[in-house]
């Protein structure tokens, strides 16, 4: 008598997230498909190669994918390095896709475009929790095809869902036509898209970690190309938020790295325009925006340095059950509300916390913080930890969270965290770290922190 294949788990997105959920899989003997759309592993962090992480090497790997890597001749990188988005995918991730391992169950072109349940929609129950799930994908060639899996882990993040330009969540009218006129969220100003704005006016929108990383960038190359100019715009009345703490910041490398924003704005290298709300675009040669005061600022390129939103198209037949603001697991989203939360005050989660109505189905990393720019890569690791443990059914280690940083905390990167100063925190609060984010000592950055004791300021 023939017997069944036990099924894989679908791993939606082989970024480092991912391949973790992957390394975690096949340590409890369970068969992981990864599914990444992009044309090679970590394709999204690809496009922000040359973009610094925060937090040193000793965060940014998975326990799991390392004990993988073990014993393969490969290097450890150095622990309190800091690398770059292409240090992280050159020493650590392309090794680890590599491995026969993992290598053997990765599928890249490979955009899923739907999850379900077998022979079903979101509305039938009956049977529902021990039917397979069904995973469409769309592959590079044309071909469309569906996929039976017994769990599902979606790690597929947020980058190719930036937010909209214009206000109230809304893009604003004119954006789609002046599309090609907008750059990526995180352009390589200084190396891939320097003609993009070598001797350029660029217009810069946004108040986080992203923005203020094009604009240093953008500062050092109009100090080597003459015609170059930046203007800044952000919806609230102060820069304050950017610049952190200053001289009285707790990390010194933050305070002086605002102090530099500060400077190019106040001597005019960057034109800083507050209150600017973008009521629309047009695009006749240069780009006008036009805010909802009615005042205009023009440009050559456009910035969209705005943050990101998760994709949840391709998850609307299954049963979610996500917080109504930010668009994360309902659980999770009022720990990680970024009007109150940094990275530093968000308690270490797991399955439990991460689980919908749709049995043995998991949002994971960056896309499970929804809309909220908080996210780390180790709080990333410990999550595919807890849920692989809980798809192999061992309740004891899915619920048995742990997660240790330094006491200053660590961030991930440039790409739309917020990374805060020590807050107060309720009794018996259990966080993350003991202090706030972003915290090696006197680390080089490209990008750099906040200083807000929350993840936003009072005057956006």
């Amino acid at each position: 008598m023939a017997v069944a294949t036990p099924l894989p788990v679908a791993v939606i997105g082989a970024g480092p997230i991912g391949l973790a959920a992957a390394a975690h899989l096949i340590e409890r003997g369970l068969e992981p498909l990864i599914l990444e759309a992009g044309a090679t592993p970590a394709a999204a962090i690809e496009q922000w190669r040359h973009i610094r992480l925060f937090s040193p090497w000793q965060y940014n790997t998975d326990a799991a994918a390392v004990r993988l890597l073990n014993g393969t001749g490969w290097e450890s990188p150095e622990p309190t390095a800091l690398p770059t988005g292409g240090e992280l995918i050159d020493q650590y991730l392309t090794p680890l896709a590599s491995l026969p391992a993992i290598a053997s169950r990765l599928h890249t072109g490979a955009r899923v475009v739907a999850v379900t349940r077998q022979g079903m929609d979101k509305t039938h129950s009956r049977n529902r929790n021990i039917t397979p799930f069904v995973v469409r994908v769309e592959h590079a060639d044309g071909e469309v095809r569906d996929y039976q899996a017994s769990g599902v882990i979606d790690a597929s993040g947020t980058w190719s869902t930036r937010n909209p330009l214009g206000t109230s969540g809304l893009p604003a009218p004119g954006e789609a036509e002046a599309a090609a006129r907008i750059s990526s969220p995180l352009p390589d100003v200084l190396g891939r898209d320097r003609e993009t704005f070598e001797g350029r006016t660029a217009v810069v929108i946004g108040a986080g970690h992203s923005a203020a990383n094009t604009l240093l960038n953008l500062s050092e190359l109009a100090a080597q190309a003459s015609g170059t100019k930046i203007a800044w715009a952000i919806r609230g009345s102060s820069a304050s938020k950017v610049y952190g703490g200053g001289d009285a910041d707790g990390l010194a490398a933050r305070g002086r790295l605002g102090s530099r924003l500060r400077s190019l704005v106040e001597s005019g290298a960057v034109e800083l325009h507050t209150g600017f709300g973008i009521a629309s675009l047009a695009a006749a040669g240069a780009v006008t925006l036009t805010s909802t005061d009615g005042r205009t600022l023009e440009g050559d390129v456009v910035v969209p340095a705005t943050g990101f939103r998760p994709d949840l198209g391709m998850l609307r037949e299954l049963r979610l059950e996500l917080d109504p603001g930010v668009e994360a697991p309902r659980e999770l989203g009022p720990l990680i509300d970024p009007e109150f939360h940094s990275c530093g005050t968000v308690e270490p989660h797991g399955a439990r916390m991460l689980a919908h109505p749709e049995q043995d189905f998991y949002i994971v990393g960056m896309k499970s913080y929804g809309r909220a720019p908080t996210f780390l890569l180790a709080t990333g690791y410990e999550q595919v930890r807890s849920v692989a443990a809980a798809l192999a059914g061992d309740r004891k280690a899915a619920d048995t969270v742990q997660l240790e940083l330094p006491e200053t905390g660590v961030c991930s990167s440039d790409i739309g965290t917020s990374c805060d100063i020590p807050v107060a925190r309720p009794a018996g609060f259990v966080a993350e770290t003991s202090g706030g984010c972003c915290g090696t000592p006197e680390p080089v950055l490209i990008g750099f922190p906040t200083g807000l004791a929350h993840g936003r300021s009072g005057a956006n």
